[in-house]
């Protein structure tokens, strides 16, 4: 029997929809993807693993009432498509109600589909994949301390997908990325440390360079060889510009609406408060073109526009979906992460914390002394209290310079007060879908010797 092409998934999802609605649903989303992608690891010199994948998949959403419920399959042929349907409705029937689940209005979706550049190039070949990881590992190894390089690839990813609800929405967005990374392991003495670089964009052309991708990896890892402890204390810390935004990302899970609808968040009384010090920007930016994160429209089918999250430190902003806007007596506003097919969650875009007017240097100058944070682990968040604490290593710095590295620490401390310190860099550099500027941040609890 003939499959159908994505030429024809626009027609086979609102055929699907319009049978789910004949077997009984109230209303339906569906969402229909294919994806692909190519990685190649190089070990020694030699080709390591090359792996390929390629995907398809379905997932159909029912509501009856105040239930709903969800499916996913493969099988597109026409019985198996009345099949998904059939099931999902009868699974809707008897589920649990939910009286805050639903689907938007007409009046809600989106109906301007903006191009945004997300696509990548043409499938590449795993020789040049090869090429690239070879010369990550080649770079690595030429700098001197670098016992071995881990970790040396190139990938490539594509996707498409294909939505629509009973709503009248329909849509079709395709994206893509290439990266290459490197993990360098260094040795000094019997004591080993590691370190990464990566690099990451829409297309290969402006990808760093893969030299610099070794190079930089090994410099990292030999920078940390001869790592010391640190006495226990109150010191400043800074959290380096590639890891600041995990901080960001643990606000952002406060400022979650399912969580303060839920009254599990630390930030649930904080709305039109100070969050951060005064003059800090948080800025969510869907339509920004080539983005990681970009999209024009949320995981509902609503439109989505730049918006300050956090505006001269105010909190202006709850991230809310249908269901999370319902249950708090709100509005929707566009933060709803992919839901067709399936109940939606909460995300944001291409988040960025604005940068201030020091770089590094400037704020450890600013600092005098305390604990430059470059890699961490196993961080701790209490979401009710705000409680937070992290095993951290990096660089003790005194009178604004770096002076020795530093290993088996853990920061401490509460991520409210935390942020009300936290002062910006100027070396914002955007890696993803969230990024931020190195943070000083005062005060903090270390524990170590």
């Amino acid at each position: 029997m003939t499959q159908p092409t994505p030429e024809s998934y626009a027609g086979l999802l609102q055929s699907l929809l319009a049978d789910t609605l004949k077997a009984g649903a109230d209303a339906a989303d569906v969402r229909m993807s294919e994806n692909a992608s190519l990685s190649v690891e190089v070990r020694k010199g030699e080709l390591e693993s090359v792996e390929r994948e390629e995907s398809r998949g379905i997932a159909l959403r029912a509501l009856v009432g105040r239930r709903q419920a969800s499916v996913s399959g493969s099988d597109l042929s026409p019985a198996g498509l009345r099949a998904l349907s059939d099931r999902v409705v009868a699974m809707a029937k008897l589920a649990p109600e939910d009286k805050y689940c639903g689907i938007p209005g007409a009046e809600e979706i989106a109906r301007d589909h903006i191009s945004l550049n997300l696509d990548t190039d043409d499938t590449p070949e795993a020789p040049e994949l090869e090429r690239r990881a070879a010369e990550i590992e080649a770079a690595a190894l030429a700098v001197a301390g670098v016992k071995q390089v881990s970790h040396a690839g190139a990938s490539w990813s594509t996707s498409a997908s294909w939505v629509a609800a009973s709503n009248g929405f329909a849509a079709h967005k395709t994206s893509g990325i290439s990266s290459m990374a490197g993990v360098a392991i260094a040795e000094r003495d019997g004591a080993m440390e590691r370190d990464f670089e990566s690099t990451s964009e829409r297309k290969r052309a402006k990808l760093k360079a893969p030299d610099w991708v070794g190079r930089e990896a090994a410099l990292r890892a030999t920078a940390r060889l001869g790592a010391r402890k640190v006495d226990s204390q109150t010191a400043a810390v800074i959290f380096e510009n590639r890891l600041s935004a995990r901080l960001v990302g643990a606000f952002i899970g406060a400022i979650s609406g399912p969580a303060v609808a839920r009254g599990v968040s630390f930030l649930k009384d904080k709305m039109g408060k100070q969050v951060f010090a005064k003059g800090v920007n948080l800025i969510d930016d869907p339509i920004r073109l080539g983005g990681f994160g970009s999209r024009a429209f949320d995981g509902e089918g609503r439109p989505v526009q730049r918006t300050a999250l956090v505006e001269d430190g105010m909190l202006t902003q709850w991230l809310l979906n249908g269901p999370a806007a319902r249950q708090l007596g709100l509005t929707p506003n566009g933060f709803a992460s992919m839901g067709f097919g399936d109940p939606p969650g909460v995300t944001a875009s291409n988040l960025d914390l604005q940068p201030g007017a020091r770089n590094l240097d400037g704020l450890m100058a600013d600092a005098g002394q305390g604990l430059l944070i470059t890699d961490m682990f196993g961080p701790s968040l209490n979401p009710n209290t705000g409680d937070y604490s992290v095993g951290v290593s990096g660089f003790w710095f005194e009178n604004g310079r770096k002076s020795y590295p530093v290993s088996e620490v853990t920061v401490a401390g509460d991520l409210p007060s935390m942020l009300l310190r936290a002062v910006p860099g100027s070396d914002l550099e955007i890696r993803g879908s969230t990024n931020a500027p190195s943070i000083l941040i005062d005060g903090m609890q270390l524990a170590g010797r």
